[in-house]
């Protein structure tokens, strides 16, 4: 059983309350003084290629369309050689169509998996990840909805596995996030949105998945640095990354008789969609600027991990972790 058309149906609908959210948001910031300048200081590059450090002052309307992006995220790793470590596994992963999560398809490919795709309703992006996955010799299936409608993600897993005959990975990646001075800037509409969405979905897509998992699967979830410290504007946003964190270690420990694997990555700030869709563009501008490297990472940074923790052959005796990738020393 596919998605349907009422999924899709549904999938614009959340997206057109994302954007609502978003407008009203937009509108307090700009009554809103700007914040107080820091003095940039060089910032660290100490992977086989230099990153972007400047970024542009770009604001995106939600829920955000990579394509848009002026300066576009770096997802390919081209240092990045596959060797079969998830030869003929098939992955589904939440949040595909950009972002990390895109990054995570193009290496899983690389390493021999088919890839099942959820996203909301960024169709653009959704296709060009598509492309990507079968240009690494993947093959690739797109489940647009809304991963807050348990009956949705059930759909999605059942395609996939018709698709591909099996299910190896989870990756639950998709997430809401919008920010707010203070707490009572944070409406029920909100809350319900960033609660279901980050928290809830995760729940129905692992439910959903569990009976296709069997001994030597993983279930990664993405977490964040907020979940470990706070952010004063993302009050409910950090509250799901606790919670996932936590999910994380809990679901590690009730899946272990059978085999099945469970950890999570917690990025720092990363170059995707999710957060020019989010901050007002001057912040933007200096976003990531504040770590211990002084610059944000690009998806290509984080992707390599979600491999790691997916592979039997690499990670088999590892379960419950929550692994920072944050930019800073200290991230726990």
């Amino acid at each position: 059983m596919s998605p349907t058309t009422r999924d899709r149906q549904n999938a614009g609908h959340v997206a057109e309350q994302q954007r609502k959210i978003q407008r009203e948001q937009d509108a307090h910031d700009r009554t809103a003084a700007p914040p107080a300048k820091e003095k940039k200081q060089e910032a660290v590059q100490a992977g086989v290629r230099e990153q972007p450090v400047d970024l542009p002052a770009q604001h995106l309307d939600k829920p955000g369309i990579e394509a848009e992006l002026a300066l576009k995220p770096r997802f390919l790793a081209p240092a990045y050689e596959g060797s079969h470590k998830l030869q003929d596994k098939v992955a589904l992963i939440t949040g595909g169509d950009s972002g990390i999560g895109r990054a995570v398809a193009v290496l899983y490919a690389r390493e021999g998996a088919d890839v099942g795709i959820v996203y909301l309703d960024e169709h653009q992006d959704a296709e060009y990840t598509k492309r990507l996955v079968e240009a690494e010799g993947g093959r690739c299936v797109l489940l647009p909805g809304d991963v807050k409608d348990s009956g949705f993600c059930q759909r999605a897993v059942e395609a996939t596995v018709k698709a591909f005959g099996r299910l190896d990975v989870l990756v639950n990646n998709a997430a809401f996030q919008e920010h707010a001075a203070s707490l009572e800037d944070l409406t029920e509409e909100r809350l319900d949105q960033t609660l279901r969405t980050n928290v809830h979905g995760y729940f129905h897509m692992a439910k959903a998945a569990l009976p296709h998992l069997h001994n030597g699967a993983a279930i990664i979830n993405t977490g964040s640095v907020t979940g470990f410290e706070g952010s004063p504007q993302l009050l409910d946003y950090s509250a799901t990354k606790g919670a996932i964190h936590a999910f994380t270690k809990a679901l590690a420990q009730n899946l272990l008789p059978r085999g099945i694997r469970v950890n999570a990555v917690a990025p720092g700030p990363v170059w995707t969609p999710l957060n020019p869709a989010d901050k007002p563009a001057n912040d933007v501008k200096t976003f990531g600027q504040h770590t211990d490297m002084k610059r944000a990472a690009q998806p290509e940074e984080l992707s390599p991990a979600y491999v790691f923790l997916a592979s039997p052959v690499c990670s088999s005796y590892i379960t419950g972790i929550v692994l920072p990738i944050t930019g800073s020393v200290g991230a726990e």
